[in-house]
């Protein structure tokens, strides 16, 4: 307590009760002192150090469970949350300083680990780096697709079994239930199968007929990057083909009007051919009445 009062009282920075090395640690770390911290991540890299927010709620997290035990962790951290906003920036000062303290001394830990590596350890570390980022853009494409309303993927008849004998399967663990549903599913007979055999059969239309439509909403918004390849290949041969149709209907209708011209054109001609013959033949019959 003694050691709490010092570093919440003395520096202005309140922190959460901490016990042993740690907080030796932490006491040394604040006031500046060049003595070096042993930490239980020796091994390993150094932490990333936390923002002003998350200091924050690492200190009122316990104080409100102490105060209200009844209420849910979710909520707890939406009082917290509503707590941060109301704070000054006088009052959020102390939190941000100490995140901007700890950030400093994480550039040097961490350059002081990087230096200690073995060329194969470097590259480990980068591969693991590689694996955690595409984890996390995973996850961020899975978020923004559920955003945008795309449609659930379609259940298996197993998976649709599953569902609907989950709650009075045996067991007393998920891990277990699942095992017994397992087992029962082999178990049922082949007309019993079909049953969930059908209902999967009419997921999987459920799921071509939403997602032509979900994926046609996000050609219109200019999202093309999540549509699947194989329905823009299908959409590029099909509006190829409107385009070539397109094409020989204009060629025909230009052929016919041409036709058409050339035809009422001759049949001009014909017809003044006619006429003149007519004119012609009238005037030597006129010419030779004068000479009788």
């Amino acid at each position: 307590n003694n050691w709490h009062n010092v570093l919440s009282v003395g520096r202005n920075i309140p922190i959460l009760t901490l016990s042993g090395l740690s907080l030796f640690c932490l006491f040394f770390r604040a006031y500046g002192s060049s003595v070096k911290c042993l930490t239980s991540q020796a091994s390993g890299p150094p932490k990333r150090p936390l923002n002003g927010y998350m200091r924050f709620v690492m200190q009122q997290q316990p104080i409100i469970t102490r105060q209200h035990p009844e209420i849910k962790s979710v909520d707890i951290i939406r009082k917290i949350a509503q707590q941060w906003r109301t704070l000054s920036p006088e009052q959020k000062r102390p939190f941000e300083e100490a995140s901007v303290r700890a950030r400093e001394q994480f550039k040097v830990d961490l350059q002081r680990y990087q230096a200690q590596l073995s060329p194969a350890q470097a590259q480990q570390q980068a591969l693991e780096k590689r694996a955690r980022t595409a984890k996390r853009k995973a996850i961020r494409k899975k978020r923004e697709l559920t955003s945008l309303g795309k449609p659930k993927r379609p259940r298996s008849a197993f998976n649709i079994f599953m569902s609907e004998h989950f709650e009075e399967a045996r067991g007393a663990t998920t891990q277990a239930k699942m095992k017994s549903l397992f087992e029962d599913w082999k178990n049922l007979f082949s007309h019993q199968k079909q049953v969930y055999t059908h209902l999967a059969e009419d997921d999987k239309i459920r799921y071509k007929n939403e997602m032509k439509s979900w994926e046609d909403h996000m050609v219109e918004i200019g999202r093309e990057d999540l549509v699947r390849e194989q329905s823009l290949s299908i959409r590029k041969k099909a509006t190829g083909r409107s385009t070539t149709a397109s094409k020989k209907s204009a060629k025909t209708k230009t052929k016919a009007k041409t036709k058409a011209k050339s035809t009422s054109t001759s049949t001009a001609a014909k017809k003044t051919g006619v006429k003149g013959k007519a004119q012609a033949a009238r005037k030597t019959k006129s010419s030779s009445t004068k000479n009788t």
